[in-house]
């Protein structure tokens, strides 16, 4: 079995959260498994990959487009399981709380198994200007807001399912 674990990150936090979650897959699941990190920019061929998770900084509310892309690239390929996340509230509590926008369609579209929203980091000295005006409007400070227990958690319940489903007859 060949997994992708792919993210579109601006300023490394997703990309930390993708490392932690493929760390869950290889400790999870039997040694032969091979579990690839690229950012979804790299991923050149989805034809290898028999699992794919896939997450996505948001910034206004949104996937960042090299993930959308991805993901609608999923959405045409064969049938294989999905997982996505996103990440990007920031503070304590974590703001804003919504889903991103388009994420209901992402899911339905590649048929993820799952999506989780997770807290991202924050150090103003990574953001544009843009960026510094919208952490203003909100209030937040900086920070690393990710919670490593539910990150571990969710990567060790992907590579659960994904030993039932291996464990499984054809």
């Amino acid at each position: 079995m060949r997994i992708l674990v792919s993210t579109a990150s601006r300023h490394g936090s997703t990309t930390g959260v993708a490392v932690r979650i493929a760390g869950r897959l290889r400790a999870g699941l039997p040694d032969d498994v091979v579990v690839d990190e690229l950012s979804a920019a790299e991923v050149a061929d989805l034809v290898p990959y028999d699992a794919v998770v896939l997450g996505s900084a948001v910034y206004l509310g949104r996937w960042l487009d090299d993930a959308r892309t991805l993901a609608e690239r999923l959405a045409v390929q064969p049938s294989r399981p999905v997982w996505l996340f996103s990440v990007g509230p920031i503070g304590d509590p974590p703001k804003p709380v919504e889903e991103p926008a388009e994420v209901g369609d992402i899911v339905r579209a590649t048929h993820a198994r799952g999506h989780r929203l997770f807290a991202g980091r924050l150090d103003r000295h990574e953001l544009g200007f843009a960026e510094k005006a919208v952490v203003m409007a909100l209030r937040v400070a900086d920070g690393d807001f990710r919670d490593s227990d539910a990150i571990d958690a969710w990567g060790t319940q992907i590579a659960t399912e994904l030993s039932r489903a291996e464990s499984e007859p054809a």
